[in-house]
């Protein structure tokens, strides 16, 4: 039973910690960053305006089905992390609305997208 308890006690402290955001912003730059090959499964939509029952504007997620279902949906399409961009294309945190992010999607030939993602899908590194 002992051994039970303390198994319960770390797990509540590692499944926690595994469970990080996919997404991060550069503390410096401002860009918002999705990595290649997440460990966890996740999902994230950026809508027109901090409302998720505005219109979907950009998703990433790590299923296949999401992505290819989405990129129909979503003004600035749907990809796996932010390397799947277009090549010159950048997302930037300009900052929080309510439980909202405030972001700027920045295309290749400089035309700028405004969107919100919840801020609970990345972190501020």
């Amino acid at each position: 039973m002992k051994n039970f308890l303390a198994l319960l006690l770390l797990l509540c402290f590692v499944l926690p910690a595994t469970a990080q955001p996919p997404g991060h912003v550069d503390k410096k730059s401002k860009e918002f960053i999705i990595p290649p090959n997440s460990k966890n499964d996740f999902t994230i939509i950026g809508y027109q305006y901090p409302n998720i029952t505005t219109k979907k504007m950009i998703c990433f997620s790590t299923n296949s089905g999401v992505v290819t279902e989405n990129n129909a949906e979503c003004a600035l399409g749907a990809y796996f992390d932010t390397n799947h961009l277009k090549e010159g294309d950048m997302i930037f945190y300009l900052g929080p609305v309510g439980s909202f992010a405030k972001m700027n999607f920045v295309h290749g030939n400089g035309k700028k997208t405004i969107f919100y993602i919840l801020k609970s899908g990345f972190v501020i590194k």
